[in-house]
């Protein structure tokens, strides 16, 4: 008897199809997760070969789960996907510009120093007054599409992006409560390095030993969504080997897409029991920044903060991971701060990994509906706790001449802090 697959498990019931932003936008079946299960089944049965027509569905998939708590069979829809993308980065069916502009991504955003070097280039391209040019002219956008929405996606860098890295370690603040680890990521690391160090900041204040392993690496997130196992599972390794060299309680992550694939590692690992053990037990490791400070009842003081905030849901925080009242509880709790919903604001804003840098027009449909929600609240600050979301939440109100900074919920919490240290 042959072993039972995710796409067995569909009933097709259509829950799902409410939940899904690309059946809503588009309502074509096979843009919907039921219709997806049926196209995958075909091609790993064999009865329906790999055309570009099918690719193109699971490409237009953004992975943002939102199916999944909506599913009664309780299908892993993200192993469906992941399959079927792996599939056909096998295949050989994506024409060859489009192989090369993905070869191009997993090139360059899995690698820190890679990511250094691309942010000194935008700090001189935005420095020398070219890209006021580029912007202003709309000629990069005609030349190339790829090429506009990488620019449109860059944030303001300086020379702090250039030189970021690894926070230094902390410890704790008072009577010790726990020892973790920090993981640095690669976005994160480079482009929101404040985030980081906030990170260690309020996990020090309230009594945490806070490690930050040197070496750590990519930790394959963005390769696993799009498909790209074998380097997605080298990636996963060297970081678990890295973390299990430092003999650490809990690994701290505070990138939802980082955190959603690090809890799950194991089904990754299938074809390697002996190093699956290791993987699943390092999973059960991980906690979110927001659901472990969450958990941990508060004793750094929190002062004043005057914010009028926007809290979006990002999608593998709380469909994957099932996180919905932490960050907000965590906003909430913060003086002076007014937390405020996002209509529709669990819906992803199209960012989903990489999916805003391979599908710009179906990414930026979801983006606009985003920031007119977001504006729609009239907040001074959105804040979200993936720097994917934070990027491309950015670009589309940049594009409708709104400003509203982000910020990752803990750098608000780390703000109130400090806040608080200073009133004493």
């Amino acid at each position: 008897m042959s072993e039972r697959r995710p796409v067995d498990d569909c009933v097709h019931c259509g829950f799902c199809l409410p939940t899904c932003p690309t059946y809503d936008a588009w309502t074509s079946e096979m843009d919907s997760p039921r219709g997806r299960i049926d196209l995958a089944k075909a091609l790993l049965e064999g009865k329906a070969p790999l055309s570009p027509s099918m690719l193109s569905h699971f490409d237009r998939c953004l992975g943002c789960m939102a199916c999944m708590p909506a599913c009664p069979s309780g299908v892993r829809y993200d192993l469906v996907i992941e399959e079927a993308r792996a599939h056909a980065e096998r295949s050989g069916v994506r024409r060859p510009l489009d192989r090369l502009h993905r070869a191009f991504i997993f090139w360059l955003f899995p690698y820190p120093a890679r990511l250094r070097a691309a942010a000194l280039l935008l700090w001189v391209y935005r420095f020398s007054g070219l890209q006021w040019l580029l912007r202003t002219s709309g000629l990069l956008g005609l030349l190339s599409r790829r090429l506009g929405q990488l620019d449109a996606l860059a944030p303001p860098v300086g020379w702090r992006n250039v030189t970021a890295g690894l926070p230094a370690p902390a410890t704790a603040r008072g009577p010790r409560r726990a020892r973790v680890g920090l993981l640095g990521g690669c976005v994160q690391r480079v482009f929101f390095p404040g985030v980081n160090e906030a990170t260690v900041r309020v996990l020090a204040a309230e009594g945490c030993d806070v490690e930050v392993p040197a070496g750590q690496g990519c930790c394959g997130a963005l390769s696993a969504h799009a498909g790209r196992h074998d380097e997605a599972a080298r990636l996963a390794r060297a970081l678990v080997e890295t973390f299990e060299a430092a003999g650490l309680d809990t690994v701290v992550v505070n990138a939802a897409g980082c955190g959603s694939h690090l809890k799950d590692l194991g089904p990754m690992f299938a074809g390697d029991p002996a190093f699956q053990a290791r993987a699943v037990a390092f999973s059960k490791r991980v906690r979110d920044v927001n659901e472990f400070l969450a958990a941990l009842p508060p004793v750094a003081p929190r002062g004043r903060h005057e914010a009028r905030v926007a809290y979006h849901a990002s999608c593998h925080l709380a469909h994957a991971q099932g996180i919905h009242a932490a960050p907000r509880d965590l906003l909430e709790a913060i003086p002076g701060l007014t937390l405020v919903e996002i209509p529709a604001g669990e819906t992803c804003c199209g960012s989903a990994g990489v999916y805003n840098l391979v599908e710009p027009d179906a990414a930026d449909e979801l983006g606009r509906k985003k920031a007119d929600n977001v504006l729609a609240t009239g907040a001074s600050v959105v804040a979200a706790a993936n720097p994917g979301c934070s990027l491309h939440i950015q670009k589309m109100l940049r594009e409708r001449g709104a400003s509203v900074p982000s910020a990752h919920p803990v750098e608000l919490l780390d703000a109130s802090i400090r806040a608080g240290e200073r009133g004493r």
